[in-house]
């Protein structure tokens, strides 16, 4: 028997033929993926050009269709195989982003800098002390709270990608949400330092714990910034331009990949690569948006991979604290940016689009960090029903988030060129 003949045989060896729901879930996993991203490339460009909806919608849409959520076609633990080639996306995607962060504005504007801290701040203080209003405990409310702090680095690169946004909401998206995810990072090592002193001798745990942190933060910097004078080293004597990426890529797997062996932060190793490159090596670095063509399809793996990962178990019972979730965190958000709008010279009307913009919350942390696509063993001693409601608002800021966006970004920002007209 070919492979092909083991592909189109259900592996759990169903007599159903493949175009029923039972035969494509007893198909070969291979052959599962490649449906899901065919309906999803169709689906996303159907929605693009009949609803003006970004294709990571439609992408994120057929892996939560295609999930245990709605049809059962494809297990979760099926992504486990694919999770380094995830994490490459991801990997390229943060790097492009550290790429765009430009230092020397945040020095020449520094309320901007405050303004990049405080949203952050603000927002995780919000969540939290809506949570602990709801009777959330307090220390799975402040776990919230810190991972409602970013925006998702990937939703927002690849939709200002999509829709070619350009002006000054746009960069202070980008290194917005370039800061804020690192204060995340740093605000999740902080709430691992004080569950220490709850739980323990200080003696015994705070010490190692916190000394853990500071190894963390400071070597995820340290790697971060030999990557990235490497890079800007061994750029120097190439002369075939098309080596430039693949010495990109291979720079960026090796940062990640050291990361993770040496238990950093893959995301602040990675943002701090990409500004020390584009501060050493200035308008001579490029980087490829999205692996160039070919990475599109990593592209579209990731969002059906992120689509898969959704959740609605518990929502009929949940609703108010991920309600909470969502608005407290659009508040803290909203305050932040409109305090500092004209300090750090912004309108209004910029200001309520750089709030809407930046509502995609990130899971990049859960899919850099956790050897299986899950939070629960990653974060022990958390209550389950706060972090079912923080996987729900995710759900939901994933999905609406890039739709706000967008919008955002095209209607009240008017940052983005006009789209084409439809069937063109």
């Amino acid at each position: 028997m070919t492979q092909l003949d083991n592909w189109l045989t259900p592996a759990t060896g169903s007599a159903e033929p493949l175009w029923t729901l039972d035969g494509l879930r007893g198909a070969d996993p291979v052959l599962g993926f490649a449906l899901v991203m065919l309906v999803a490339v169709v689906l996303a460009e159907f929605l693009n050009r009949r609803l003006r909806l970004p294709r990571m919608f439609g992408y994120m849409l057929t892996g939560a269709l295609a999930s245990p959520l709605a049809l059962r076609l494809l297990d979760r633990t099926e992504l486990d195989p694919w999770k380094p080639i995830i994490d490459l996306a991801i990997g390229v995607l943060v790097f492009e982003l550290g790429s765009r962060i430009r230092p020397r504005w945040l020095i020449d504007n520094p309320w901007l800098a405050f303004t990049c801290v405080l949203e952050g701040l603000l927002a995780g203080l919000c969540v939290t002390v809506a949570l602990v209003a709801l009777g959330a405990p307090p220390t799975s409310a402040w776990l919230a709270g810190a991972a409602a702090m970013s925006t998702s680095p990937v939703i927002i690169l690849v939709l200002v990608h999509e829709v070619r946004s350009r002006g000054q909401v746009t960069e202070r998206l980008l290194i917005i949400t370039a800061i804020n995810s690192a204060l995340s990072m740093l605000a999740l090592k902080a709430w691992r330092v004080a569950t220490a002193v709850d739980t323990a001798s200080l003696s015994a745990e705070l010490l190692p714990v916190a000394t853990d942190a500071v190894l963390v933060i400071g070597g995820s910097f340290l790697l971060g910034a030999t990557a990235g004078l490497l890079l800007a080293k061994l750029t120097q004597p190439l002369r075939d331009a098309a080596a430039a990426p693949v010495l990109q890529i291979a720079l960026v797997i090796l940062a990640a990949m050291l990361a993770a062996q040496w238990t950093l932060s893959p995301l602040l190793a990675l943002l701090v690569a990409g500004m020390v490159a584009r501060s050493r090596m200035g308008h001579a670095l490029t980087v490829e948006p999205h692996l160039g063509s070919a990475g599109a399809v990593l592209t579209v793996l990731l969002f059906i991979a992120m689509g898969m990962l959704f959740t609605l178990d518990g929502v009929t019972t949940l609703w108010p604290w991920v309600l909470a979730i969502v608005l407290a965190r659009l508040l803290g958000k909203g305050i932040a940016v409109a305090l500092l709008a004209r300090l750090s010279a912004l309108g209004w009307r910029q200001a309520a689009a750089l709030t809407l913009a930046l509502q995609p919350m990130s899971s990049l942390a859960v899919l850099l960090a956790a050897d299986t696509f899950g939070w629960s063993t990653q974060l022990p001693g958390v209550a389950g029903n706060v972090l079912q409601a923080l996987l729900i608002a995710t759900t939901l800021l994933h999905l609406l988030g890039p739709v706000l966006t967008q919008w955002s970004l095209r209607f009240l920002a008017a940052e983005c060129p006009p789209p084409p007209l439809k069937g063109a």
